[in-house]
């Protein structure tokens, strides 16, 4: 059964000496810090933790993973600690496929494994856009058997501005703050802001989370009974270089 999520971005930045301490600019350093307390706070009652990330396709990986992010340029020795080497096992509800992870996965093992996550209670899922049927039956496959916590990776829309990563969207703002203010609305709402969110505006808006929220419904519609999840907690949400990035914690009642 599921017991939490947390909701975390993509963004390489949470990644330990990638964005740096400027006084600055304390925004990826608070973001790290929100991102660190969700995830402690998700997997403290898991038996299994399933890192859920944006993906090129929608696979378990398996085997052998180096935790760095050379996919996102970044060498080794600017990530500020050792880089971990594991190995992930399968789990149910996709197929297990080899090979290296992406960088929004990366971040959420990273997140994980600093919680005191052991690597053998540890898994990934890689999502990618496709029908919501299949994925929310992936989130539903997850908790099937012992109690899981959900590290789910992804971003708002990158279309925020003129110093946002892609060409400004008018609609960015506004598709955003909709889905934060359901978050803060209690957890009908939130779920249904999630599942009703539209595939191809997400696309549009480069909304990296899209597939992810859709396991995590999928995990959220399997509770049974008497396991209502709990009001959405947002630990942080801000539009930081043109790019919307929220932290939820998200609990399920004992």
């Amino acid at each position: 059964m599921l017991v939490a999520a947390a909701l975390v971005p993509d963004t390489v930045l949470l990644l330990p000496g990638v964005a740096g301490r400027s006084p600055e600019d304390p925004a990826p350093v608070a973001l790290r810090r929100a991102a660190a307390t969700a995830t402690a706070r998700a997997v403290a009652h898991a038996d299994r933790v399933v890192v859920v990330a944006p993906g090129p396709l929608t696979r378990c990986v398996v085997g052998p993973v180096h935790a760095g992010a050379a996919a996102a340029g970044v060498p080794d020795h600017l990530l500020g600690a050792p880089v971990p080497d594991l190995v992930l096992g399968p789990v149910p509800g996709a197929p297990p496929v080899p090979g290296a992870p992406g960088t929004g996965a990366v971040v959420g093992l990273r997140s994980a494994l600093d919680a005191g996550v052991a690597a053998d209670r540890l898994h990934l899922l890689e999502v990618a856009p496709g029908p919501v049927t299949g994925l929310r039956a992936v989130g539903a496959a997850l908790g099937a058997d012992v109690p899981t916590a959900l590290v789910v990776v992804g971003s708002g829309s990158a279309r925020h501005g003129p110093g946002a990563p892609l060409p400004q969207d008018a609609r960015a703002p506004a598709w955003d703050g909709a889905v934060v203010a359901a978050l803060r609305a209690g957890a009908g709402r939130a779920r249904d802001a999630l599942a009703g969110a539209d595939a191809g505006t997400a696309a549009d808006l480069a909304a990296t989370g899209w597939a992810p929220w859709q396991v995590l419904v999928g995990a959220l519609d399997a509770l049974p009974p008497g396991a209502p999840a709990l009001a959405p907690e947002v630990l942080r949400a801000d539009v930081w270089h043109g790019a919307a990035h929220a932290v939820v914690l998200w609990e399920v009642a004992p």
